[in-house]
């Protein structure tokens, strides 16, 4: 067996101080772009009650977004790791403003969904540069690093949604699209020019040589989607962002549905609240919370027994909201454990891709990996749809949970003799290092 190494503190690593600033520096960024898609359910019933064009026809603007921000994340991950993050992060905030100033002065359905491209390639940039970033500047810590930066996307909009809500109440849905989108873009430049990408000083601390928990060597894109472990990863980022992708974009529909009006309150410790807007905080909150989270435990425990913690602990979630959801205090709670559980994949998947295939190329395998949420989102629009054939909300809720749970079992069964057989190390225990098998 291997023995446990001693702690390497960062006044050990060569970077000190910079590799946070730059993860600081991604935060900032990634919370700037959260709105475009956490922000989007405060929209949809406004620009139905305004224009009448259908919310199925209006919630495929959502899916445009997701689709095209993850299936261009691998050429924009590429461009990362060929010319640095800074070139990539400043063009990427002058489009996501001009998405939000398209969707303000939208007249047509079709140019939401120009409006949502647009966005979908600036907040891809972004991941791209800032989740590739946090990667290579920390190979030691890479499920806390990507976690804190994804936390900027999951939580980023929950200062937000106060603000933006009562701005479309006060001035309409457009100006809170015009204002949001300047502010939002125009931060994203000026952070963007200070983005850059680690030297070869920058590498995990060694034991006995050896990276950290993962490959001994750099895998390419091409060689990587050779991998078995790789389309096993790929199948449960696409059973488990189904679910949270539906809530993120239905939740407010789903509430609806429920019964619990727009008004309606909840009780939470001796505390009243209106439960939608809260709920709606809560879980951006919560789902921003446990990206860092999980990522910090699966530096601890390994990825694969984290990430089956997560999928079941998510699949429980979706239970509950199949029973408990039309209960103002009830929905408010278990939406959050949902967005809570959900979050998570944000951080475990990009930190058990760079362990697997390395990091030269971190920011476009990740990438690649990444676009599984965009066939997640292809669920999203006609979700309203299913769960009417299903029998309501309860029985897509239901099909949502056994999801989560098979890629809870694939993680163990799966996933974990996988990547052993890949890094030639039994990668559930972080602090195993040995050489690749180049003949596996």
């Amino acid at each position: 067996m291997f023995a446990s190494p001693r702690a390497h503190t960062d006044e050990e690593h060569p970077s000190g101080a910079t590799r946070w600033w730059q993860l600081i520096l991604g935060i900032i960024c990634m919370s700037m772009i959260a709105n475009l898609q956490y922000g989007w359910t405060l929209f949809v019933n406004p620009i139905e009650n305004k224009h009448h064009w259908g919310l199925p026809a209006i919630q495929v603007a959502f899916t445009v977004f997701v689709i095209v921000e993850t299936w261009l994340v691998p050429i924009e991950g590429y461009l990362v790791d060929r010319f640095g993050p800074r070139l990539i992060g400043v063009i990427s905030g002058v489009l996501v403003a001009a998405a939000w100033v398209i969707n303000a002065k939208a007249n047509s359905v079709q140019m939401l969904y120009v409006g949502a491209t647009l966005g979908g390639i600036g907040a891809g940039g972004v991941y791209g540069a800032c989740v590739g970033n946090a990667l290579k500047w920390f190979p030691d810590r890479r499920g806390l690093a990507a976690g804190l930066t994804a936390m900027g996307f999951g939580a980023g909009s929950a200062l937000t949604v106060y603000p933006i809500a009562n701005m479309i109440k006060s001035e309409g849905y457009e100006a809170a699209f015009f204002k949001f989108g300047i502010v939002q873009g125009a931060v994203v430049v000026l952070i963007g020019w200070w983005l850059k990408r680690p030297d070869a000083s920058v590498k995990a601390p060694s034991r006995t040589g050896q990276p950290v928990a993962g490959t001994a060597r750099d895998y390419t894109p091409r060689e990587m989607l050779r991998s078995p472990a790789f389309w096993v990863m790929y199948v449960m980022f696409v059973l488990t962002a189904t679910g949270g992708l539906i809530a993120t974009a239905q939740i407010k529909p789903m509430a609806t549905d429920f019964g619990i009006a727009t008004d309606a309150l909840a009780s939470l410790g001796g505390f009243t609240v209106i439960a939608l807007p809260f709920a709606l905080a809560m879980s951006r909150v919560l789902n921003g919370i446990s990206r860092p989270f999980f990522g910090w435990l699966s530096d601890r425990f390994g990825r694969e027994r984290t990430m089956c913690v997560a999928f079941a602990l998510e699949g429980v979630s979706f239970v509950l909201l199949s029973r408990y959801g039309s209960d103002p205090t009830a929905f408010v709670l278990v939406t959050s454990l949902v967005f809570f559980a959900y979050g998570e994949i944000y951080s475990l998947f990009p930190a058990a891709c760079a362990d697997s295939y390395g990091k030269r190329f971190a920011s476009a395998n990740a990438g690649l990996l990444y676009t599984a949420k965009g066939v997640a989102a292809l669920v999203v629009g006609p979700s309203s749809v299913i769960a009417a054939k299903l029998g309501g909300w309860d029985g897509l809720f239901v099909c949502l949970a056994c999801m989560n749970l098979v890629a809870a079992i694939m993680a163990i069964v799966i996933l974990r003799p996988l990547r052993g057989r890949l890094v030639g190390a039994p990668v559930d225990t972080p602090t195993a290092h040995t050489r690749l098998d180049l003949s596996t």
